[in-house]
């Protein structure tokens, strides 16, 4: 079955390698393991990582998937639905790394993996917040890595380009058209593509790799950038 949401296909992969998942989603369906969570609700993060915590004991792996974007004009995008997308993008992720680091560092073993976006690194109009709150958690991932190595924990980051989900599909055909004709390969990426990126960076030959940055869109990002410098 194809999924069209990176987290969900992450889940089932790691499923399909036999691990022990537990998510937290706005729209989680009841369930084992499935937590429904508001991640800019400060109250309703603590309440789950405190339940994870009491119900096993322990945390491996913590991927910080949550993304949103409303795209528009500056000058047509509100101040609050700005806020918004970097609660959603920086600030929830940053309240949950915060709560699960300490049982992480108890037994200073971890791995963290921040899902940002090639946008963040090259922008993109009319959706400047979306980038700017992508590109902040960049720099938040290379502090973490930074921060936490003693307790071997380590932390790296993946920049998708376009990828097939459900909110790509949603947007206008030329949208979709343009990424196409920017992308390395004939096809845009799938988030299935995106789950086994998250895989690779958990391998264990891997382990001791901190900030790294999987780019899943290299040409992509390259053309963007020779584009904003003026080059042809």
């Amino acid at each position: 079955m194809t999924e069209l949401k990176l987290g969900a296909a992450t889940v089932q992969r790691f499923r399909e390698e036999g691990a022990k998942v537990a998510v937290f989603d706005l729209n989680a369906a009841p369930g084992p393991g499935s937590y429904k969570v508001d991640i800019t609700d400060e109250a309703q993060v603590s309440a789950a990582v405190q339940r994870i915590i009491g119900e096993r004991g322990r945390l491996d792996v913590l991927i910080n998937n949550a993304g949103f974007a409303q795209y528009g004009p500056v000058e047509e995008v509100s101040i609050d639905a700005a806020r918004y997308q970097f609660e959603v993008n920086l600030f929830g992720p940053a309240r949950l790394t915060q709560l699960l680091l300490p049982a992480m560092r108890a037994k200073k073993s971890g791995k963290i993996i921040n899902v940002s976006s090639a946008w963040g690194m090259v922008g993109n109009p009319t959706d400047s917040h979306y980038c700017g709150a992508k590109a902040a958690l960049l720099g938040t991932t290379k502090s973490w890595a930074k921060e936490y190595a003693p307790w071997n924990i380590t932390v790296n980051a993946i920049a998708p380009g376009m990828v097939m989900t459900e909110m790509a599909l949603a947007l206008p055909e030329e949208f979709l058209a343009k990424a196409k004709g920017e992308s390395v390969l004939p096809e845009l990426a799938t988030p299935e593509d995106i789950a086994n990126a998250v895989l690779f960076l958990l391998g264990v030959l891997l382990f001791a790799m901190t900030f790294a940055l999987n780019l899943v869109a290299a040409r992509f990002v390259r053309r963007a950038a020779l584009r904003a410098g003026g080059a042809a």
